[in-house]
């Protein structure tokens, strides 16, 4: 008898450890087809290493996610596992977040997803911005789809020639949330900002009323009083209503990403990479245009979790040289792992993309914003367009707010 209750506690035990190593993941792309081999391999890996353990990836809507992160951390029943966009909003909740120590060395972009050199995130992609444009529609206005502009002077000589043919709107832009006042900070400041402007900046002490920094309004509102961009952008979703208004070819050019959407991969299969180009964004007294980068998504680890290690297991393989490669080539992602061969991952435009990457880096401004002052730009952008405030309202408004979040 005495044997046969200790075999049963014995069982017990190892049913308990079995169920102690089940994670919960939350994140905003375990939901999208073009993903479904990177989840299921990472599901498999961890299975495997962890017998009788499962992995439950559980997809929350991207628009509300933060939110819901929030209520989740606060409560302290938060997921095991939560992915992350690097910058303000990982490093603005590292409180509620577990240092990975040195797991993630040697990946790119891991500096947004790190606080005084502790890495609380494991990148998987890198994030950045660049200008997508139609080269068929470049030819129909009788442009050079060869010689995209190089200088602010050079884009207005463009989207002139787009408003007078009168065909599509220079620009698709979508604004209903205020991402494209959001990526538009960056846009604005990445040619401009010098490393110092860069570190004020994310520490709130570059106020809105420096040159620089007032361009973000200035330009903003000049390429709407241009008529560059379509009627309607405030009610018009960046996530996809913008991006497929592109890939219709109903406007020639878009302000598109480096990650798994809206880039060089699904432009080119809706239009046909012989068709698409790319340039970094110019803006007046630059003498170069920079393309601004930094680390994309990341997984980490919540630190209200009872399944630390277990956790990091996860992360450590969700971010593995294969598991990112096969996010890299199913979405056309660039991947974070310096150990993944990219050499597959190949257009012309991509080709283009790396070499301004490589010659004419830059930070990304938007992602380093404290949240509540990132929130407040993406309000006063909606009443730019909406011609319901003024330039210089605008620019004191955000003042405000930056000394109220300082």
């Amino acid at each position: 008898m005495k044997l046969k209750l200790t075999l049963t506690s014995m069982l017990a035990l190892s049913a308990g450890s079995a169920l102690a190593q089940d994670l919960t993941v939350w994140d905003w792309k375990s939901g999208d087809p073009a993903t479904q081999g990177y989840y299921d391999s990472a599901k498999q890996a961890y299975e495997e290493a962890h017998p009788g353990a499962t992995v439950t990836f559980v997809v929350q809507p991207h628009d509300q996610y933060y939110t819901l992160l929030g209520t989740a951390f606060g409560s302290g029943q938060g997921p095991d596992v939560v992915l992350l966009h690097g910058g303000s909003q990982t490093q603005s909740r590292v409180g509620a977040l577990s240092s990975l120590g040195d797991a993630a060395a040697g990946f790119a972009g891991v500096d947004a997803f790190s606080v005084d050199g502790t890495a609380y995130a494991i990148p998987l992609t890198i994030q950045g911005f660049v200008i997508y444009y139609n080269r068929a529609l470049y030819e129909a206005a009788g442009l050079d789809p060869d010689a995209a502009p190089t200088t602010w002077d050079e884009l207005a000589t463009v989207c002139e020639a787009f408003i007078a043919q009168d065909a599509v709107p220079c620009f698709a832009f979508g604004n209903k949330q205020g991402f494209s006042g959001e990526f538009f900070a960056t846009l604005a400041t990445a040619s401009t900002f010098t490393d110092a402007d860069m570190a004020a900046w994310a520490a709130g002490d570059l106020p809105w009323t420096d040159p620089k920094v007032s361009a973000i309004v200035t330009l903003f509102a000049d390429m709407n009083a241009r008529g560059w961009l379509q009627e309607g952008a405030n009610s018009t979703a960046k996530f996809m209503d913008e991006y497929e208004m592109f890939m219709r070819s109903e406007a020639a050019h878009t302000v598109g990403l480096l990650s798994d959407v809206a880039h060089w991969k699904q432009f080119g299969e809706f239009l046909g990479d012989e068709n698409l180009g790319a340039f970094a964004m110019p803006v007046p007294g630059a003498e170069v245009a920079n393309l601004p980068f930094t680390g994309g998504i990341g997984w980490a680890v919540s630190a209200s979790s009872e399944n630390q290690e277990a956790a990091q297991d996860l992360v450590k393989i969700l971010t593995d040289p294969t598991r990112e490669a096969i996010f890299a080539f199913d979405t056309g992602a660039l991947p974070a792992n310096p150990d993944v061969d990219t050499s597959g991952l190949s257009s012309p435009t991509l080709t283009h993309i790396l070499g301004l990457m490589t010659a004419q880096p830059a930070g990304m401004a938007h992602s380093v914003m404290n949240p509540a002052v990132l929130e407040e730009w993406k309000r006063q952008s909606q009443l730019l367009l909406g011609e319901e405030t003024s330039v210089d309202d605008a620019i004191a408004a955000m003042e405000a707010a930056r000394l109220a979040n300082k």
